[in-house]
């Protein structure tokens, strides 16, 4: 297949699918959500994939979240977000290269993932709140049977950096290694993962993905704010972001 913003390369049979938006910090935009959903498709029925490994192009960013312009744009308006699920239900292990920011939908992208092996110099962190992009269902939900309630409301809800280090602490990152071992440290895990049973691990995966609430996300917002983006509160939270400004949300407060 053809792709504009990931690239796809497969070796020994690990497949790495990369964001390649590098000047815009690896952000996502609809095009890059329908790529990786029809890539992660490809790569499920894929006999010769044994692990797929998730990343972005150049040591400054896995995914800095939505792309702002695009959401500013309108573009979450007709949002079908399925790339979580796919990497939940894809029946081989995928492993989340993280080398940067792995920041809004990069770091739930990356948590998504059954392994997240992260570069020391990588950050963590939500973004949604800070811009007035809504969230919701399991790609929230999710991390706190990963790291807990109290650290995922936390981590949502202020949207504070972290390290990787951090991330380490508290369980949402595997291994943490110099930028330059970032490559020897994956191949490491995927050659160890090559050597399990594929059928073992396809139960195994498939057990943990039954215990995710797979509530999806417009799902949530057209429950807990009907014509929320006819409400003006995501276009001030954009907008503050592109005009480097914070945002009054004031007047949407309950």
């Amino acid at each position: 297949m053809s792709f504009q913003d990931i690239v796809v390369a497969s070796a020994n049979g690990v497949q790495t699918i990369t964001i390649n938006r590098p000047k815009k910090l690896n952000a996502i935009r609809g095009e890059t959500i329908d790529e990786l959903e029809a890539a992660f498709k490809q790569s499920a029925a894929d006999r010769n994939v044994g692990v797929l490994v998730l990343t972005g192009e150049g040591e400054r960013a896995f995914c800095a979240g939505g792309d702002i312009e695009w959401e500013n744009a309108g573009g979450m308006k007709s949002l079908d977000w399925q790339l979580g699920n796919l990497i939940l239900d894809c029946p081989k292990p995928v492993i989340a290269r993280v080398n940067g920011y792995a920041i809004g939908a990069g770091n739930h992208i990356a948590y998504c993932c059954d392994f997240t092996i992260a570069a020391e110099h990588s950050i963590f962190g939500q973004n949604g709140p800070r811009v007035g992009s809504p969230a919701g269902g399991y790609p929230v939900a999710h991390v706190a049977g990963i790291i807990g309630h109290k650290r995922a409301r936390e981590l949502w809800m202020l949207c504070r950096r972290y390290t990787a280090t951090q991330m380490l602490e508290w369980g949402l990152v595997n291994s943490v290694v110099p930028k330059e071992k970032l490559d020897e440290e994956v191949a490491r895990w995927c050659d160890e993962l090559l050597q399990m049973s594929p059928t073992s691990l396809k139960t195994i995966k498939y057990s943990f993905g039954k215990i995710v609430d797979r509530t999806g996300i417009m799902e949530v917002i057209d429950t807990v704010a009907p014509n929320f983006f006819e409400t003006g509160e995501q276009e001030e939270g954009t907008s503050a972001f592109l005009e480097k400004r914070k945002p009054d949300f004031s007047p949407w407060r309950a």
